[in-house]
């Protein structure tokens, strides 16, 4: 049997390929959550394929899913799935988006893994062992003088900015929070996530020496039995070091 890890990157493969197959239909069905997110046939396709793999595997495992089950029941561990992070620009065609999946242990980040399949790149992180792109260790430097600040599009109707980097707005929450890892953003700001967009990316970061906070709300670290997460509201600020999350912290005031 494969290693946890391997198992992971293998169903985010193979959701990938589900996801494809709906990738740029005209007629792909689609739908409204009561929160006003959008919600796809291939988001549900994914998420129950990657749902019985785990269920398969690691019966033993609980699950929290965006589209199907959103309290964790107190297991030992529990994967925590995002089947298509960026709905959004999968929906218009764009190539920024991917799956997400990622296991937490006695309520705390033990791995992720996200791959963008149309991107062709699997990222895999596990505490302790760093992070890999397409198997291999990344190679990650400190933020470059034209690294940029990655966002959400909420950020600027909720907080002033004042930092010293250009902004990009891409669409998805886990590819920002790899250009943080990467070292391409010096830091990403995302206003209201929900666990599973920042699950999987919330090890990568840190793996990388970066560093993911909370900075409003209340922190989903460490999990807690009987919430709902569909219900808990955050906002995350990722920084490729602390000195980073502290000028980014110095340059972001909420707006009242």
């Amino acid at each position: 049997m494969s290693t946890t890890l391997e198992f992971a990157i293998e169903t985010a493969q193979s959701a990938g390929k589900i996801l494809q197959e709906y990738f740029r239909s005209k007629h792909l069905e689609h739908h409204f959550k009561v929160d006003h997110t959008l919600v796809t046939a291939a988001d549900i396709a994914a998420d129950e394929h990657i749902r019985n793999a785990i269920r398969t595997h690691y019966p033993q495992d609980g699950i929290i899913s965006e589209e199907a089950g959103t309290i964790w029941q107190g297991e030992k561990a529990v994967w925590i799935v995002d089947p298509l992070d960026g709905t959004t620009n999968y929906q218009w065609g764009l190539p920024l988006w991917g799956v997400s999946i990622a296991r937490w242990v006695d309520g705390l980040p033990s791995l992720g893994v996200i791959h963008f399949p149309v991107l062709e790149e699997t990222y895999a992180a596990q505490r302790g062992r760093g992070v890999t792109r397409k198997g291999v260790p990344l190679p990650k430097d400190d933020a470059q003088p034209l690294a940029f600040f990655a966002c959400c599009s909420r950020t600027h109707r909720r907080y002033d900015v004042t930092l010293p980097y250009k902004t990009r707005i891409l669409g998805a929450v886990t590819y920002n929070m790899i250009q943080v890892a990467l070292g391409n953003a010096a830091l990403n700001l995302e206003v209201t996530p929900k666990l599973w967009d920042v699950a999987a990316g919330w090890p990568m970061v840190e793996e990388s020496g970066g560093v993911v906070s909370v900075i409003a709300g209340e922190s989903p670290i460490p999990l807690r039995p009987g919430i709902d997460y569909a219900q808990i509201a955050f906002s995350t600020l990722a920084a490729g070091s602390e000195a980073l999350l502290a000028e980014g912290k110095a340059g972001l005031r909420a707006r009242i």
